[in-house]
């Protein structure tokens, strides 16, 4: 009969816990690999680059063509000035990348991680520093296994520093989105910058080092939520990257093959594959969460292949349901018709229909704007000749880069007259008019007086620029008075 203590040591359940196993991917060349290049520089360019595009708005409004200008509460995207009550186009964008993220999936497979994630883009890019300063993948992991002296400390310290570098030039680009992007690098350099700059820096830095330079591949396969989510968008006619079991196995070198050639497969064994990979996944596998579909396993087998004299193509883009076709000896299905099935089209229709109303909105959009807040106590004064009062905050929204002359009136309260703290009672009238200064909110105090007698009822407050355009906006509002409300 086992003891307490040897129950509970062998109930014991194993440690959720693994070290990691560096990953030390090998070089390799190849068209996927070029595509990876091609992609980078373009994603780093445009990173880098968005923020110093200028945009003449006129002497009113900044002239970056992209800036997020929190002080001001402004969005602007080159010719297009987003305020915060329309705040839904910016939800709509945000909507049509979810989508457009689907929409990818469904039709390519992890596109997005392999290509244009940025932690792909930053952990490759941190791979080749890798290179530059250890050699590639045996040399790399003598270094690892050597034990620290001198020599490794100053190889470790100067890419350490290259790091370092490519986590300030890239976390340090992300400030020039929302200010000025000259004016902010001279006063980031000179010491006179915001502190809320240099402290964004510091934490974008920081989590730039540690996670394209450490974590690496743990980021996409413990942190990230994405890869599960696209696991879920997944079906049998998404291209991912498969290795065709049916060719490749069994596994043999060349020097076997060559002795017994009808007993082995394609696949020689030499773990190219799985020596390029960036996570360090074996994708002979099978589809596996680690795959994050960059497609350099490809370029390293179809070299092998071609070293060997044997057809390309045994680790290779395909579909579930194109690879039992092959399997089966059928041809495979051209992948234009693989795109453009009903849930592709579907999900294309979506992002398209958002993306329209989009642009309708956008086109038949307002320069105006009036909110209307009512005093609620009191609700009103009885003034001595017996009329009634009403006292509201108006804010007036001029959304275009010149001053505008706006007349504001009232629609559906009979006898009513409008002033404000400037004009006087004795000055009021039907109308007011105000110049509202260029993309800019002017409150203004208003008050209404009717003649005695006038029931309480809801009325409109009209808003009308002056301008060639007499653009115009309206909100409704109450009007309190003595009696039965």
């Amino acid at each position: 009969m086992n003891k307490p203590d040897q129950i509970k040591t062998q109930d014991r359940p194993a440690s959720l816990y693994a070290k990691r196993e560096p990953v030390f991917n090998r070089r390799i060349d190849g068209k996927f690999r070029r595509l990876k290049w091609a992609i980078m520089v373009i994603c780093l360019a445009i990173y880098w680059g968005t923020p110093w595009l200028r945009w003449d708005r006129g002497p009113y409004a900044p002239d970056q063509a992209v800036l997020v200008d929190l002080a001001h509460r402004r969005f602007y995207m080159f010719g297009i000035e987003i305020w915060p009550h329309e705040f839904y186009f910016v939800a709509g964008l945000l909507i049509m990348a979810g989508i457009g993220l689907f929409l990818v999936t469904s039709a390519v497979g992890r596109a997005w991680c392999g290509y244009a994630c940025p932690q792909t883009v930053w952990t490759d890019l941190f791979q080749h520093v890798d290179r530059f300063f250890d050699g590639d993948r045996n040399a790399r992991f003598r270094l690892y296994k050597a034990p620290w002296g001198p020599a490794k400390i100053a190889r470790r310290l100067a890419k350490w520093t290259v790091y370092l570098a490519i986590s300030f030039a890239t976390g340090g680009a992300w400030i020039f989105y929302f200010a000025d992007a000259p004016t902010l690098q001279h006063a980031f350099w000179t010491g006179t910058a915001d502190p809320v700059a240099y402290a964004t820096v510091a934490v974008l830095t920081a989590t730039t080092f540690v996670l394209g330079g450490f974590m690496r591949e743990q980021v996409c396969v413990y942190m990230c939520p994405w890869p599960r989510i696209q696991t879920a968008m997944l079906d049998e006619k998404s291209l991912i990257v498969t290795y065709k079991d049916w060719r490749g196995e069994p596994r043999g070198s060349v020097k076997k093959a060559g002795k017994n050639p009808d007993r082995f497969g394609d696949c020689i064994d030499c773990n190219q594959c799985v020596a390029v990979c960036p996570t360090g996944i074996d994708i002979r596998e099978g589809p596996q969460i680690g795959c994050i579909t960059c497609a350099l396993c490809i370029d390293a087998c179809d070299r092998v292949m071609g070293e060997t004299g044997r057809p390309r193509g045994l680790i290779d883009y395909a579909t579930l349901e194109d690879a039992e076709r092959e399997k089966a000896g059928q041809p495979p299905t051209r992948h234009l018709k693989l795109i453009w099935r009903p849930r592709t089209m579907l999900y294309f229709a979506v992002w398209g229909g958002i993306g329209l109303s989009l642009l309708f909105l956008l086109g038949t959009r307002v320069h105006t704007d009036l909110t209307v807040a009512k005093d609620r106590n009191p609700p009103y004064i009885l003034l001595s000749d017996g009329s009634v009062r009403n006292a509201y905050t108006l804010r007036l929204r001029n959304m275009q880069g010149r001053p505008r002359k706006m007349e504001i009136s009232i629609e559906g309260l009979p006898g009513a007259k409008i002033w404000s703290d400037d004009v006087g009672m004795a000055e009021a009238g039907t109308a007011l008019t105000r110049i509202v200064p260029a993309d800019e909110t002017q409150s203004l105090r208003a008050y209404l007086v009717v003649p005695a007698g006038t029931p309480a009822q809801e009325f409109t407050f009209h808003l009308q620029a002056l301008g060639e355009a007499r653009e115009q906006d309206s909100a409704e509002a109450q009007f309190d008075a003595p009696g039965e409300q």
